[in-house]
């Protein structure tokens, strides 16, 4: 079987340090942690194959910016003969506070421009989401500049710490299943 893990960020340096790249850094260490030695341009992504237990495993970055995500992982998930119910999609959440943590199958976009694309490129939601909180924006701040914005050192570290903890999440879907997931880490 085939399986897919789909870290949602937005490529070039001038967004590495924001809010929205989240699913980035989880995928990048997720990727360090399984070997992957090597990401190809695939389909708008960057890809990076491996096995993981009886399974193939196709980690994917979308290049094509967040609101265009959906196309490149539709694609890929064709190519690769993944069924969306074997996708795992890794994303920064405003509605969830700052380290914190859910894990959840199917639902709507939440008006996260990635999970829109996806939603409308896949043809349905039902697919696994590893949603890291960021918060909400402070006063009457635009969610858009919030999520876009350089992170100030404090809450980049903050970020930081949960990588490795979003990371053993993914590896805890694929190894037990999603509801055993969801019973580990979405307590409290």
């Amino acid at each position: 079987m085939t399986r897919m893990v789909v870290g949602l960020g937005n490529p070039g340096s001038e967004y590495e340090n924001t809010r929205h790249n989240a699913g980035f850094l989880v995928a990048d260490l997720l990727a360090e942690n399984l070997r992957v030695t090597y990401w190809k341009d695939e389909a708008g992504a960057q890809v990076g194959l491996v096995r993981f237990g009886d399974d193939d495993l196709v980690l994917v970055k979308p290049q094509t910016f967040m609101n265009l995500s959906g196309k490149a992982v539709a694609k890929l998930a064709a190519s690769y003969e993944v069924d969306v119910a074997d996708i795992i999609v890794i994303h920064d959440d405003l509605d969830l506070p700052e380290e914190s943590l859910r894990i959840k199958r199917g639902g709507g976009h939440g008006g996260h421009n990635g999970l829109r694309s996806l939603v409308d490129s896949l043809g349905t939601g039902e697919f696994c989401r590893v949603k890291v909180g960021i918060g909400r924006p402070p006063g009457r701040q635009d969610p858009a500049a919030f999520v876009l914005e350089p992170m100030r050192p404090a809450v980049a570290e903050r970020l930081a710490s949960m990588v490795p903890h979003a990371a053993q999440a993914v590896i805890h879907v694929l190894e037990h299943g999603i509801e055993s997931a969801m019973r580990e880490y979405n307590a409290g």
